[in-house]
């Protein structure tokens, strides 16, 4: 007897056999890095181990990730894996309004044109905009940028506009600013206070409040008063635990500096770190001095977080860049693992943001590739004064959710040749 066969459901058959192994990822990951230094202070990593990535995302640090697991790896042999550095203090504000300083004017910055070139993922504007204009500042930076902005608010609802427009208390308005806040959680990440020339701690004290009203912390550029108000009072009385004191390496008109005409580093900046003030740098064009730094290191005052104060004066005077103030502190003491730790996991612990700064796995695959090079090199301050090194980082390659952003030597590319 004859076998009747059932083509249309053997045809079926054969179409859900080729779907299902046409379903099946041909590889495991979607990129790899192999044969770096990772340091991930979060985790306590700083080891020899690959890197893969799925999805945008970290999904493993282990050792030995098979190259063949993923349709391309990249070889960071000899070079150091590290999250996407973090950037607390910069002004990004950028616009085409005349004498408006850094709130939607020429001497802010575009943030993609300086951080991922520099290994930076993620870049906080501080005090650029103000509750009056910050949806400005949004939809015209936050959103439109590759990189993610951040925003510490500022206590002026006209932000950093410069002149009378700082100094004007009854712009000052903590409620309002911190209702913003509330609206827009995980974007506006604390308040800042600037740039306030008279001899009043009305300022410090509402932007104080708008941080107790939305649970924020508050950065702090504090100086220019005639005569100086406590640096003192500010850090041990007014600052709360995880409150910024931005431009700490400072020596400037209106505001006590942190180490005396003796050399001596004042006991209560000590204290203040200890009670939890972060302790930034804030480099800027004015705020970073080797006179107050090399002593005030000596004396065991080391930064929590490194920032440039980044905008169109610093880039070109002695800050240039976050690896070049990395760079400084790395020549003045501290460990490889002290100034990557400050500008990842320390600054993502500082603006609150714990997805942030680390490798976990899950994590979003924001990642720099960094190359710590040795030579003769020089460092100025903002003085226009000269320190000597013989260590310098330089970014070999970003990664901004798993995407190859920036590949200086082309670790990512395929020779032409092929």
């Amino acid at each position: 007897m004859n076998k009747i066969i059932d083509y249309p459901l053997v045809f079926l058959s054969l179409v859900f056999c080729f779907l299902s192994v046409q379903s099946q990822p041909k590889y495991k990951y979607d990129l790899i890095i192999k044969n770096g230094t990772v340091i991930d202070s979060k985790n306590e990593i700083y080891a020899f181990l690959d890197l893969a990535i799925r999805d945008q995302k970290i999904v493993a640090v282990e050792k030995n990730i098979s190259a063949t697991a993923a349709p391309k790896f990249i070889d960071a042999k000899g070079m150091y894996v590290c999250p996407g550095l973090i950037d607390i203090h910069s002004h990004n504000f950028h616009g085409t309004e005349a004498d408006q300083y850094l709130s939607n004017s020429f001497t802010a910055l575009p943030p993609d044109g300086f951080t991922f070139r520099n290994g930076i993922t993620t870049i906080v504007d501080v005090g650029g905009a103000g509750w009056r204009n910050f949806k400005t500042f949004k939809t015209q930076t936050i959103d439109r940028s590759k990189t993610r902005v951040l925003s510490f608010l500022n206590i002026v609802g006209n932000g950093m506009r410069g002149g009378v427009y700082e100094q004007d208390l009854s712009d000052m308005n903590p409620k309002l600013t911190a209702l913003l806040a509330k609206q827009y959680p995980g974007v506006i990440v604390g308040f800042k206070l600037a740039h306030y020339s008279g001899f009043d701690w009305t300022p410090t004290d509402r932007v104080i409040e708008a941080g107790n009203t939305a649970n924020l912390p508050v950065m702090i550029d504090f100086g220019g008063s005639q005569p100086e108000l406590s640096l003192e009072k500010l850090l041990l009385e007014k600052l709360r635990p995880g409150d910024i004191f931005t431009h700490t390496y400072a020596h400037v008109n209106g505001r006590i500096p942190i180490v005396d005409k003796n050399g001596k580093l004042g006991a209560f900046v000590l204290k203040a770190q200890q009670k939890g003030i972060i302790i930034d740098v804030g480099h800027g064009g004015g705020s970073f001095d080797f006179e107050q730094a090399v002593p005030a290191l000596a004396q065991g005052l080391k930064p929590n977080t490194i920032s440039t104060d980044l905008h169109t004066g610093s880039m070109n005077g002695g800050m240039k860049n976050i690896l070049n103030v990395m760079s400084k502190f790395l020549n003045l003491g501290l460990s490889l693992e002290e100034v990557v730790r400050a500008n990842t996991w320390s600054a993502a612990q500082a603006i609150r943001q714990y997805h942030l700064g680390s490798l976990s796995p899950g994590n979003e695959a924001d990642i720099c590739i960094l190359n710590l090079r040795n030579g003769n090199f020089g460092f100025v301050d903002t003085k226009g004064l000269k320190m000597s090194g013989t260590q310098k980082l330089e970014c070999e390659l970003t990664l901004r959710s798993g995407k190859v952003v920036f590949d200086l030597n082309g670790l990512a590319s395929e020779s032409w040749k092929k």
